[in-house]
Protein backbone atom coordinates (compact mmCIF):
# COMPACT_ATOMS: atom_id res chain seq x y z
CA UNK A 1 0.00 0.00 0.00
CA UNK A 2 1.74 3.33 -0.90
CA UNK A 3 2.04 6.06 1.70
CA UNK A 4 -1.15 8.04 -0.02
CA UNK A 5 -3.03 5.14 -0.84
CA UNK A 6 -6.71 6.06 2.28
CA UNK A 7 -7.18 2.52 3.58
CA UNK A 8 -10.62 1.30 4.01
CA UNK A 9 -12.65 2.59 6.49
CA UNK A 10 -15.36 0.25 8.02
CA UNK A 11 -17.86 0.97 10.70
CA UNK A 12 -18.91 -1.22 13.13
CA UNK A 13 -22.10 -0.62 15.12
CA UNK A 14 -22.22 -2.38 19.00
CA UNK A 15 -24.59 -2.48 22.21
CA UNK A 16 -21.89 -2.58 24.21
CA UNK A 17 -18.28 -4.47 24.69
CA UNK A 18 -16.60 -3.15 27.89
CA UNK A 19 -19.25 -2.55 30.75
CA UNK A 20 -21.97 -4.68 32.57
CA UNK A 21 -22.57 -8.11 32.21
CA UNK A 22 -20.98 -10.55 29.45
CA UNK A 23 -24.44 -11.61 26.58
CA UNK A 24 -24.16 -13.59 24.06
CA UNK A 25 -24.42 -10.45 21.72
CA UNK A 26 -21.54 -8.83 23.68
CA UNK A 27 -19.17 -12.06 23.32
CA UNK A 28 -20.42 -12.20 19.46
CA UNK A 29 -19.45 -9.01 18.89
CA UNK A 30 -16.06 -8.87 20.22
CA UNK A 31 -14.98 -12.08 18.56
CA UNK A 32 -16.47 -10.50 15.15
CA UNK A 33 -14.51 -7.47 15.72
CA UNK A 34 -11.13 -9.55 16.96
CA UNK A 35 -11.12 -11.68 13.56
CA UNK A 36 -12.35 -8.68 11.88
CA UNK A 37 -9.50 -6.77 12.37
CA UNK A 38 -7.09 -10.15 11.88
CA UNK A 39 -8.34 -10.50 8.74
CA UNK A 40 -8.56 -6.62 7.46
CA UNK A 41 -5.46 -4.91 9.54
CA UNK A 42 -4.75 -2.98 6.80
CA UNK A 43 -8.41 -1.19 7.30
CA UNK A 44 -9.39 1.90 9.46
CA UNK A 45 -12.13 0.88 12.06
CA UNK A 46 -14.62 3.09 13.91
CA UNK A 47 -16.34 1.30 16.77
CA UNK A 48 -19.71 2.99 17.98
CA UNK A 49 -20.78 1.67 21.38
CA UNK A 50 -24.45 2.60 22.59
CA UNK A 51 -24.54 1.88 26.45
CA UNK A 52 -20.73 2.12 27.28
CA UNK A 53 -19.04 5.31 28.41
CA UNK A 54 -15.39 4.38 28.43
CA UNK A 55 -12.33 2.26 27.07
CA UNK A 56 -10.89 0.26 29.46
CA UNK A 57 -7.03 0.80 28.45
CA UNK A 58 -5.59 -3.08 28.58
CA UNK A 59 -7.74 -4.84 25.22
CA UNK A 60 -6.04 -5.82 22.59
CA UNK A 61 -7.38 -3.29 19.28
CA UNK A 62 -5.16 -2.35 16.34
CA UNK A 63 -3.69 0.84 16.64
CA UNK A 64 -5.80 3.05 14.00
CA UNK A 65 -9.23 1.65 15.98
CA UNK A 66 -11.46 5.06 17.18
CA UNK A 67 -13.87 4.66 19.67
CA UNK A 68 -16.94 6.66 19.89
CA UNK A 69 -19.28 6.21 23.20
CA UNK A 70 -22.60 7.01 24.13
CA UNK A 71 -22.64 5.63 27.41
CA UNK A 72 -22.89 8.55 29.17
CA UNK A 73 -26.16 10.07 28.26
CA UNK A 74 -28.75 9.20 30.41
CA UNK A 75 -31.06 5.96 29.33
CA UNK A 76 -34.45 7.82 27.77
CA UNK A 77 -31.92 9.99 25.52
CA UNK A 78 -29.10 7.39 24.68
CA UNK A 79 -31.00 6.09 21.70
CA UNK A 80 -31.92 8.82 19.66
CA UNK A 81 -28.21 10.29 20.60
CA UNK A 82 -26.61 7.15 19.85
CA UNK A 83 -28.56 7.50 16.69
CA UNK A 84 -27.63 10.67 15.81
CA UNK A 85 -23.92 10.23 15.99
CA UNK A 86 -24.06 6.97 13.75
CA UNK A 87 -25.68 9.13 11.24
CA UNK A 88 -23.52 12.19 11.14
CA UNK A 89 -20.39 9.97 10.94
CA UNK A 90 -21.78 8.10 8.17
CA UNK A 91 -22.90 11.07 6.15
CA UNK A 92 -19.25 12.72 7.26
CA UNK A 93 -16.76 9.73 6.74
CA UNK A 94 -18.68 7.72 4.09
CA UNK A 95 -17.38 4.49 5.30
CA UNK A 96 -16.73 1.37 3.11
CA UNK A 97 -19.15 -0.89 5.31
CA UNK A 98 -20.95 -0.46 8.32
CA UNK A 99 -21.16 -3.76 10.39
CA UNK A 100 -24.00 -3.93 13.07
CA UNK A 101 -24.29 -6.38 15.29
CA UNK A 102 -27.75 -5.26 16.38
CA UNK A 103 -30.59 -5.25 13.95
CA UNK A 104 -31.67 -2.65 15.55
CA UNK A 105 -29.03 -0.20 14.41
CA UNK A 106 -30.73 -0.87 10.81
CA UNK A 107 -33.13 1.63 11.06
CA UNK A 108 -30.11 4.01 10.89
CA UNK A 109 -27.74 1.91 8.07
CA UNK A 110 -30.85 1.76 5.77
CA UNK A 111 -31.48 5.19 5.40
CA UNK A 112 -27.55 5.98 4.92
CA UNK A 113 -27.56 3.64 2.02
CA UNK A 114 -30.40 5.57 0.34
CA UNK A 115 -28.48 8.99 0.98
CA UNK A 116 -24.80 7.66 0.25
CA UNK A 117 -25.28 4.37 -1.12
CA UNK A 118 -23.13 2.85 1.97
CA UNK A 119 -23.37 -0.72 1.83
CA UNK A 120 -24.47 -2.60 5.47
CA UNK A 121 -24.69 -5.74 7.04
CA UNK A 122 -26.19 -6.81 10.12
CA UNK A 123 -25.66 -9.45 12.89
CA UNK A 124 -29.03 -11.65 13.50
CA UNK A 125 -29.12 -13.43 16.81
CA UNK A 126 -32.25 -15.01 18.31
CA UNK A 127 -35.16 -13.06 19.78
CA UNK A 128 -33.94 -9.59 18.11
CA UNK A 129 -34.71 -11.37 14.62
CA UNK A 130 -38.20 -13.09 15.33
CA UNK A 131 -41.43 -11.49 14.79
CA UNK A 132 -40.48 -8.27 13.97
CA UNK A 133 -42.97 -6.07 12.60
CA UNK A 134 -41.95 -2.50 13.24
CA UNK A 135 -42.06 -1.33 9.51
CA UNK A 136 -38.84 0.67 9.88
CA UNK A 137 -37.17 -2.59 10.91
CA UNK A 138 -38.75 -4.66 8.35
CA UNK A 139 -36.67 -1.82 5.75
CA UNK A 140 -33.78 -1.65 7.56
CA UNK A 141 -33.57 -5.97 7.44
CA UNK A 142 -34.31 -5.58 3.38
CA UNK A 143 -32.16 -3.30 2.68
CA UNK A 144 -29.17 -4.92 4.29
CA UNK A 145 -26.65 -6.25 1.91
CA UNK A 146 -25.78 -9.18 3.81
CA UNK A 147 -27.52 -10.95 7.46
CA UNK A 148 -25.30 -12.31 9.46
CA UNK A 149 -26.86 -15.25 11.29
CA UNK A 150 -25.63 -17.12 13.88
CA UNK A 151 -27.66 -20.29 13.89
CA UNK A 152 -29.33 -22.21 10.79
CA UNK A 153 -32.50 -22.16 13.35
CA UNK A 154 -32.36 -18.47 13.28
CA UNK A 155 -31.81 -18.16 9.45
CA UNK A 156 -34.36 -20.13 8.77
CA UNK A 157 -36.63 -18.78 10.95
CA UNK A 158 -35.88 -14.88 9.55
CA UNK A 159 -36.85 -16.26 5.65
CA UNK A 160 -40.03 -17.82 7.13
CA UNK A 161 -41.09 -14.02 8.75
CA UNK A 162 -39.30 -11.75 6.32
CA UNK A 163 -39.56 -10.70 2.47
CA UNK A 164 -35.37 -11.22 2.33
CA UNK A 165 -33.18 -12.82 -0.25
CA UNK A 166 -31.71 -15.92 0.61
CA UNK A 167 -28.44 -15.48 -0.51
CA UNK A 168 -28.07 -12.73 1.25
CA UNK A 169 -28.89 -14.32 4.80
CA UNK A 170 -26.06 -16.17 5.56
CA UNK A 171 -24.17 -18.20 8.43
CA UNK A 172 -21.36 -17.31 10.74
CA UNK A 173 -22.27 -19.04 14.23
CA UNK A 174 -21.00 -18.43 17.17
CA UNK A 175 -17.37 -19.31 18.73
CA UNK A 176 -15.97 -19.40 21.85
CA UNK A 177 -12.09 -19.09 23.28
CA UNK A 178 -11.49 -23.03 24.09
CA UNK A 179 -8.36 -22.02 25.68
CA UNK A 180 -10.41 -20.81 28.69
CA UNK A 181 -12.42 -24.12 28.74
CA UNK A 182 -10.80 -27.40 29.12
CA UNK A 183 -11.46 -30.77 29.94
CA UNK A 184 -10.38 -31.09 34.24
CA UNK A 185 -11.39 -33.19 37.10
CA UNK A 186 -14.01 -31.46 39.63
CA UNK A 187 -12.27 -28.82 41.07
CA UNK A 188 -11.90 -29.17 45.28
CA UNK A 189 -12.22 -25.68 45.47
CA UNK A 190 -15.86 -25.70 44.59
CA UNK A 191 -16.54 -29.08 46.12
CA UNK A 192 -16.08 -27.44 49.64
CA UNK A 193 -18.10 -24.24 48.18
CA UNK A 194 -20.99 -25.88 47.86
CA UNK A 195 -20.42 -28.48 50.23
CA UNK A 196 -20.79 -31.40 47.58
CA UNK A 197 -18.92 -35.19 47.02
CA UNK A 198 -16.59 -35.53 44.54
CA UNK A 199 -18.78 -38.58 43.37
CA UNK A 200 -22.52 -36.14 43.77
CA UNK A 201 -24.38 -36.54 39.97
CA UNK A 202 -24.68 -32.50 39.62
CA UNK A 203 -26.63 -30.79 36.74
CA UNK A 204 -25.63 -27.45 35.99
CA UNK A 205 -26.83 -24.23 34.16
CA UNK A 206 -25.66 -21.39 33.42
CA UNK A 207 -27.91 -18.49 32.36
CA UNK A 208 -29.36 -14.41 33.37
CA UNK A 209 -32.18 -14.94 36.30
CA UNK A 210 -34.17 -12.15 34.50
CA UNK A 211 -37.84 -12.69 34.19
CA UNK A 212 -37.40 -11.83 30.19
CA UNK A 213 -35.28 -15.16 30.13
CA UNK A 214 -37.09 -17.70 31.58
CA UNK A 215 -37.02 -19.78 28.01
CA UNK A 216 -33.38 -21.01 29.20
CA UNK A 217 -35.76 -23.22 31.06
CA UNK A 218 -34.47 -23.75 35.10
CA UNK A 219 -38.07 -23.72 35.80
CA UNK A 220 -38.18 -26.97 33.58
CA UNK A 221 -34.92 -28.66 35.88
CA UNK A 222 -36.61 -27.09 38.96
CA UNK A 223 -39.77 -28.95 38.06
CA UNK A 224 -38.18 -32.34 36.90
CA UNK A 225 -35.53 -32.90 39.75
CA UNK A 226 -38.72 -34.30 42.46
CA UNK A 227 -38.35 -37.73 39.43
CA UNK A 228 -34.78 -37.33 39.44
CA UNK A 229 -34.70 -37.63 42.86
CA UNK A 230 -36.35 -40.60 42.71
CA UNK A 231 -33.76 -42.49 41.04
CA UNK A 232 -30.70 -40.48 42.22
CA UNK A 233 -31.12 -39.29 45.44
CA UNK A 234 -27.96 -37.50 45.83
CA UNK A 235 -28.52 -35.42 42.88
CA UNK A 236 -27.60 -31.39 42.97
CA UNK A 237 -28.59 -28.52 41.02
CA UNK A 238 -25.93 -25.80 40.56
CA UNK A 239 -27.73 -22.63 38.67
CA UNK A 240 -24.96 -19.94 37.90
CA UNK A 241 -25.75 -16.46 37.41
CA UNK A 242 -27.83 -13.58 38.79
CA UNK A 243 -30.75 -11.45 37.95
CA UNK A 244 -34.68 -10.52 39.07
CA UNK A 245 -35.94 -13.57 38.64
CA UNK A 246 -33.97 -14.76 41.57
CA UNK A 247 -36.72 -14.38 44.33
CA UNK A 248 -39.12 -15.86 42.23
CA UNK A 249 -36.89 -18.88 41.56
CA UNK A 250 -36.14 -19.27 45.67
CA UNK A 251 -39.82 -19.11 46.09
CA UNK A 252 -40.46 -22.37 43.45
CA UNK A 253 -37.50 -23.98 45.92
CA UNK A 254 -39.23 -23.76 48.38
CA UNK A 255 -42.46 -24.82 46.95
CA UNK A 256 -41.11 -27.86 45.12
CA UNK A 257 -39.16 -28.60 48.72
CA UNK A 258 -35.69 -28.43 47.05
CA UNK A 259 -33.73 -26.75 49.24
CA UNK A 260 -31.04 -29.54 50.14
CA UNK A 261 -30.66 -30.47 46.45
CA UNK A 262 -30.38 -27.08 44.70
CA UNK A 263 -27.67 -24.26 45.10
CA UNK A 264 -28.23 -20.85 43.37
CA UNK A 265 -24.45 -19.51 43.04
CA UNK A 266 -25.02 -15.99 41.86
CA UNK A 267 -22.44 -14.27 40.21
CA UNK A 268 -19.74 -15.93 38.89
CA UNK A 269 -16.60 -14.21 37.48
CA UNK A 270 -15.16 -15.41 34.28
CA UNK A 271 -11.93 -17.14 35.66
CA UNK A 272 -14.25 -19.51 37.56
CA UNK A 273 -17.01 -20.20 35.08
CA UNK A 274 -14.42 -23.25 33.55
CA UNK A 275 -14.57 -24.72 36.97
CA UNK A 276 -17.84 -24.73 37.23
CA UNK A 277 -18.02 -26.45 33.79
CA UNK A 278 -15.79 -28.69 35.39
CA UNK A 279 -18.02 -29.51 38.38
CA UNK A 280 -20.82 -30.51 36.48
CA UNK A 281 -21.61 -34.44 35.23
CA UNK A 282 -24.17 -32.45 32.51
CA UNK A 283 -24.86 -29.39 31.76
CA UNK A 284 -28.39 -28.66 31.03
CA UNK A 285 -30.37 -25.79 28.88
CA UNK A 286 -33.76 -26.76 27.82
CA UNK A 287 -34.04 -23.73 26.23
CA UNK A 288 -37.19 -22.80 23.55
CA UNK A 289 -35.97 -19.43 22.25
CA UNK A 290 -32.37 -19.35 22.33
CA UNK A 291 -30.63 -18.13 18.98
CA UNK A 292 -27.56 -20.60 19.41
CA UNK A 293 -26.36 -20.79 22.88
CA UNK A 294 -22.58 -19.67 23.59
CA UNK A 295 -22.53 -21.64 26.88
CA UNK A 296 -23.49 -25.17 25.40
CA UNK A 297 -19.76 -24.97 23.50
CA UNK A 298 -18.21 -23.86 26.36
CA UNK A 299 -19.78 -26.90 28.46
CA UNK A 300 -18.50 -29.36 25.24
CA UNK A 301 -15.31 -27.79 25.24
CA UNK A 302 -14.85 -29.06 29.17
CA UNK A 303 -15.75 -32.67 27.72
CA UNK A 304 -19.32 -32.14 29.36
CA UNK A 305 -22.69 -34.37 28.25
CA UNK A 306 -24.80 -31.49 26.95
CA UNK A 307 -28.37 -31.23 26.91
CA UNK A 308 -30.62 -28.07 25.14
CA UNK A 309 -34.21 -27.41 23.49
CA UNK A 310 -35.04 -28.91 20.44
CA UNK A 311 -36.86 -26.02 19.28
CA UNK A 312 -34.42 -23.74 18.51
CA UNK A 313 -30.80 -22.63 18.24
CA UNK A 314 -29.06 -25.45 20.65
CA UNK A 315 -30.21 -27.93 17.83
CA UNK A 316 -27.37 -26.21 15.62
CA UNK A 317 -25.23 -25.87 18.98
CA UNK A 318 -25.60 -29.19 19.32
CA UNK A 319 -25.32 -30.33 15.80
CA UNK A 320 -29.01 -31.83 15.52
CA UNK A 321 -28.35 -34.10 18.52
CA UNK A 322 -24.44 -35.40 17.92
CA UNK A 323 -22.88 -33.60 20.23
CA UNK A 324 -25.49 -33.78 22.71
CA UNK A 325 -28.84 -34.19 23.94
CA UNK A 326 -31.94 -32.66 22.53
CA UNK A 327 -35.44 -32.66 24.39
CA UNK A 328 -39.02 -30.98 24.12
CA UNK A 329 -38.50 -28.24 26.66
CA UNK A 330 -42.00 -28.29 27.32
CA UNK A 331 -42.31 -31.89 28.33
CA UNK A 332 -41.06 -32.30 32.24
CA UNK A 333 -41.57 -35.65 32.44
CA UNK A 334 -39.00 -36.42 29.32
CA UNK A 335 -36.72 -34.24 30.72
CA UNK A 336 -36.43 -36.07 34.42
CA UNK A 337 -36.09 -39.10 32.58
CA UNK A 338 -33.50 -37.69 30.02
CA UNK A 339 -31.36 -36.35 32.49
CA UNK A 340 -31.76 -39.36 34.85
CA UNK A 341 -30.51 -41.27 31.66
CA UNK A 342 -27.75 -39.07 31.35
CA UNK A 343 -26.22 -39.39 34.63
CA UNK A 344 -26.58 -42.90 34.77
CA UNK A 345 -24.39 -43.15 32.04
CA UNK A 346 -27.32 -45.23 29.97
CA UNK A 347 -27.76 -42.11 27.03
CA UNK A 348 -27.96 -44.14 23.54
CA UNK A 349 -25.34 -41.34 22.26
CA UNK A 350 -21.94 -43.06 23.84
CA UNK A 351 -20.31 -40.32 22.16
CA UNK A 352 -21.40 -37.55 24.77
CA UNK A 353 -19.48 -39.58 27.65
CA UNK A 354 -16.25 -39.18 25.30
CA UNK A 355 -14.73 -35.79 26.95
CA UNK A 356 -11.76 -35.45 24.76
CA UNK A 357 -14.35 -36.36 21.02
CA UNK A 358 -16.49 -33.81 22.82
CA UNK A 359 -13.96 -30.99 22.65
CA UNK A 360 -12.05 -32.06 19.74
CA UNK A 361 -15.47 -31.52 17.61
CA UNK A 362 -16.65 -28.58 19.60
CA UNK A 363 -13.20 -26.94 18.15
CA UNK A 364 -13.12 -28.64 14.78
CA UNK A 365 -17.12 -26.75 14.54
CA UNK A 366 -17.25 -23.96 16.24
CA UNK A 367 -13.66 -23.07 17.41
CA UNK A 368 -11.63 -19.28 16.69
CA UNK A 369 -9.94 -21.19 13.56
CA UNK A 370 -13.27 -22.15 12.01
CA UNK A 371 -15.05 -18.54 12.74
CA UNK A 372 -12.11 -17.04 11.27
CA UNK A 373 -12.36 -18.44 8.21
CA UNK A 374 -16.03 -18.09 7.79
CA UNK A 375 -16.05 -14.63 7.81
CA UNK A 376 -12.85 -14.36 5.25
CA UNK A 377 -14.67 -16.08 2.78
CA UNK A 378 -17.73 -13.67 3.50
CA UNK A 379 -15.69 -10.99 3.20
CA UNK A 380 -14.13 -11.85 -0.04
CA UNK A 381 -16.79 -10.30 -2.37
CA UNK A 382 -15.90 -6.87 -0.46
CA UNK A 383 -12.25 -6.69 -2.11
Amino acid sequence: MTQNKIPPQIHLWVPDLFEGGKGGIRVYSTFLIQALQKLRPHCKYDIFLKHDAAQPSNLPFLEQTQFHFSGQWPLRFRTPAFAFQLASYGLWQRPSLILSTHLNFTVVAYWLKQLTGTPYWAVAHGVDAWDIQKPALRRGLQGADRILAVSDYTRTRLLQEQDLDPERVVLLPNTFDSDRFQIKSKPEALLKRYCLQAEQPVILTVARLDATERYKGYDQILQALPEIRQQIPDVHYLLVGQGSDRPRIEQLVDQLQLQDCVTLTGFVPDQELGDHYNLCDVFAMPSKSEGFGIVYLEALACGKPTLGGNQDGATDALCQGDLGVLVDPDDVPALAQTLTTVLQGTYPNPRIYQPEWLRQQVIERFGWQQFQKTLAELLQNLG
